[in-house]
């Protein structure tokens, strides 16, 4: 079981997410099911809306008992049914859907100055506002013994928390403060697919033995902690993002993965609790909104005034690779930060190669050593990339390793070397990473490096008979540019679910990023690992998706009346796109300038988005609206909205009306495609009164953008103006697309949108 354990760490280190959400199975043909009910339509022979699930349950199943009832996110219920009773029960009155569960998978102390915290802290509101947000996060749990949860300076808990603090395996009530406020855990959906915890394993509890919950939660929301480091690495002040918002923590995920009747009865308390942000960094598969329990639960709580922030996936660069697409969520990709920490690859012929790492420990030997290619100390076919039990002992003792990076994760390449007798690791990228690269916490002397860089180290390897090398650990530079750049592992667009919304939101950082850690693992998340560290650096849209959560709390704090969308807009709107000498951001997987698909508005710039002139809006009525634009029918918006809602049959609903901060604009090749779209939107003023005129570039290649009308003039707070956008294309291949951006701009403001457009 510790194997298992061990595994699933380092699934989640080596990019904290997944990419399929699974149907989960069971052995004795029973599975999870989630039903979903129409309240309204309860029987009046009942007195509780439980009684009627009850009754519902007992007629196709004398056995069954129900996991959770559900009354926010959903109307309904999970149990466990054969396929038999699940369709039995999916065909009576009242039954809108009985949906198989599914599986989801998980997807610091210079952020804050690199995001322009640290020098304009008295822009934001640090006093009673500040610690009257709450910040929920669904993840691993909390180790809640972190310096990031401490409450010293922090005043009473705000009346409005609802929340719990629960005891188990490892966890008491009194573990929580008033800084973590809250800490549940929610294990019936997995216990009922897997079986029972084995807590000698893993804390039945509230209880982190992952980090990555407590990596999350203190990346969003963490104490200010002086001295923080990982083995002297990224030294300094380690701070999240809203440092005097509240923590309430929601443990859904577990060895063997966050299950969805777990993470619905999660968010569900969530919201009776009280919470104001909910951070997720975990997600699946792409299905239809009303199919997808993260979206789900999150209409519920975008209704309750709750943002939800989750991360984007690590599936990228590949296009059509997001999760957490609806427009209701705030979807986040991952950029990287000014900081580096450099370990250089120093060969036999006198050439250096710069590389990264982690690694804090026994020094290599002060001269050169044996260097060997991997699949040249093999027998197996698969040899070069390190798998365990491949490498021949014979032929690596002694000697620096050079492995090709894919298939198991990073760190546990470098345990395999050293369990060989490999003094030393370089971890070469292929062409699937390109130059990203990624530092760990080795356990051995390693060092990651760009594909470019291991393409030269091989042909050094395979044209000289008597190879050495060794590497030059050089600790942390900041200052490094260009910075941010989109990272490779964030998933990018289009949007497959719908086209027309463009997602990722935003990016923010997430690579290489330092936040708190269990004191249950090692900082590669192996078993062999017996290091224990406070902090610890991890990489993934993971870390960015509570960079954003933290900065919603503090616009929330400045601004409690605004809503989620208008809190997203704002930071849409005012994220940027070009470094300080004019550049456009850059892909690292392309080496070129990034695209909306790649890093949505922009970089989040928190500072700008206090105060960004105008937002668009959205209410609950906007997005039924856009429900009935995609065409859905009232039994599917009611699974997903909760209510009875008609579609007016003499009103056109257009997808391309959602007041979106951004345009994904979809032209079809085919015969008879229209060459015309039309989008329109609606400013809030949110600044000073003012006249704004539209601006667009760069020109559109293969499309002219027009806009009515073209200023807009506000004289006071809340005051709203609409606007057409006109988009005429001309005749281009399919699978061509074209950028620009929509400004509007005063003397004081500049409110920015992306478009994306696409011939398909």
């Amino acid at each position: 079981m510790e194997m298992v354990k061990s595994l699933m760490i380092v699934l989640l280190l080596g990019f904290c997410h997944v990419s399929v959400a699974a149907p989960v199975e069971k052995r004795n043909q029973r599975k999870t099911y989630i039903v979903h009910m129409a309240k309204s339509e309860m029987p009046a022979i009942f007195e509780h809306h439980t009684h009627w699930y009850e009754s519902s349950l007992k007629s196709v199943s004398g056995s069954a008992q129900m996991l959770y009832t559900y009354d926010n996110v959903i109307h309904g219920f999970s149990t466990q049914l054969t396929n038999e009773e699940a369709q039995q029960l999916e065909r009576q009155p009242g039954i809108l859907a009985v949906l198989p569960e599914l599986r989801y998978e998980l997807h610091t102390t210079r952020t804050p100055e690199f995001l322009g915290l640290s020098k304009t802290a008295d822009l934001f509101p640090e006093s009673d506002s500040a610690s009257e947000v709450i910040i929920g996060v669904l993840d691993t749990g909390v180790w809640p013994e972190s310096r990031s949860f401490a409450d010293t300076g922090l005043g009473q808990i705000p009346s409005s928390w609802k929340g719990a603090c629960e005891s188990g395996t490892n966890f008491t009530s009194s573990n929580c403060n008033r800084k973590l406020i809250g800490a549940r855990y929610f294990s019936k959906g997995y216990e009922a697919a897997l079986g029972p915890i084995d807590a000698s394993n893993e804390s039945k509890s509230p209880r982190d033995d992952d980090g990555h919950g407590t990596h999350t939660a203190s990346t969003a929301a963490g104490s200010v902690v002086e001295g923080a480091s990982l083995f002297g690495y990224a030294p300094g002040m380690a701070r999240g993002m809203a440092t005097r918002a509240r923590v309430a923590v929601y443990k859904v995920c577990w060895i063997g993965g966050c299950f969805s009747s777990d993470i619905l009865a999660a968010m569900e308390k969530a919201i009776d609790d009280n919470v104001n942000v909910l951070s997720m960094s975990l997600g699946g598969g792409m299905s239809d909104y009303y199919r997808d329990s993260v979206a789900i639960g999150s209409f519920a709580a975008m209704e309750k005034g709750i943002l939800v922030s989750c991360s984007a996936g690590n599936a990228g660069p590949g296009s059509y690779s997001l999760s957490n697409v609806a427009p209701w969520i705030t979807t986040v990709g991952a950029g990287t930060l000014d900081r580096d920490f450099p370990a250089y690859v120093s060969l036999g012929n006198g050439r250096n190669y710069s590389g990264v790492s982690l690694y804090k420990g026994t020094p290599l030997p002060g001269k050169l050593l044996p260097f060997v290619y991997a699949g040249n100390a093999s027998n197996a076919t698969s040899g070069n990339l390190c798998m365990m039990g491949t490498l021949i002992p014979e032929k690596v003792a002694g000697k620096i390793v050079l492995c090709d990076r894919g298939m198991n994760a990073r760190v546990q390449k470098g345990a395999v070397v050293k369990a060989a007798g490999g003094v030393g690791m370089v971890l070469a990228n292929t062409a699937a990473n390109g130059e990203e690269l990624v530092a760990d916490a080795h356990l051995l002397p390693a060092t990651g490096v760009g594909q470019k860089s291991g393409d030269a180290l091989k042909s050094y390897l395979f044209s000289n008979p008597n190879p050495t090398v060794t590497i030059l650990f050089e600790g942390t530079k900041v200052g490094i540019e260009p910075s941010p750049v989109v990272a490779a592992f964030s998933s990018r667009g289009p949007n497959s679910i719908t086209p027309e919304i463009l997602k990722p939101d935003m990016i923010a950082p997430g690579v290489n990023i330092l936040a708190g850690w269990s004191g249950d693992v090692g900082p590669t998340g192996l078993a062999i690992d017996t290091r224990r560290v406070e902090f610890n650096i991890i990489s993934g849209t993971s870390m960015s998706c509570p960079h954003v959560s933290g900065l919603a709390g503090l616009l929330k704090a400045a601004h409690p009346d605004w809503s989620p969308a208008a809190i997203r807009s704002a930071l849409m709107t005012t994220a940027y796109t070009e470094y300080k000498n004019k550049q456009k951001m850059q892909d690292i997987a392309t080496g070129k300038p990034s695209t909306p698909f790649d890093h949505g508005a922009g970089h989040v710039d928190p500072v700008s988005a206090l105060n960004p002139g105008l937002v668009y809006d959205l209410t609950v009525e906007d997005y039924l609206g856009f429900l009935c634009a995609l065409n859905y029918s009232e039994f599917q918006i009611n699974a997903l909205a909760r209510r009875n809602f008609s579609c007016d049959a003499r009103k056109k609903y257009r997808v391309t009306d959602l007041n979106y901060p951004s345009f994904a604009v979809n032209f079809d090749t085919t015969m008879g495609g229209s060459n015309v779209v039309k989008y329109t939107r609606t400013l809030t003023n949110v600044g000073s009164p003012g006249t704004y005129k539209v601006s667009i570039s760069p020109e559109a290649r293969g499309v002219k953008i027009s806009v009515e009308p073209e200023t807009l003039s506000f004289s006071q707070a809340n005051e709203k103006k609409s606007y057409t956008v006109t988009f005429t294309a001309s005749s281009q291949p399919s699978n061509t697309f074209s950028f620009s951006r929509l400004e509007w701009v005063s003397e004081k403001y500049n409110v920015q949108s992306p478009i994306a457009i696409s011939w398909n």
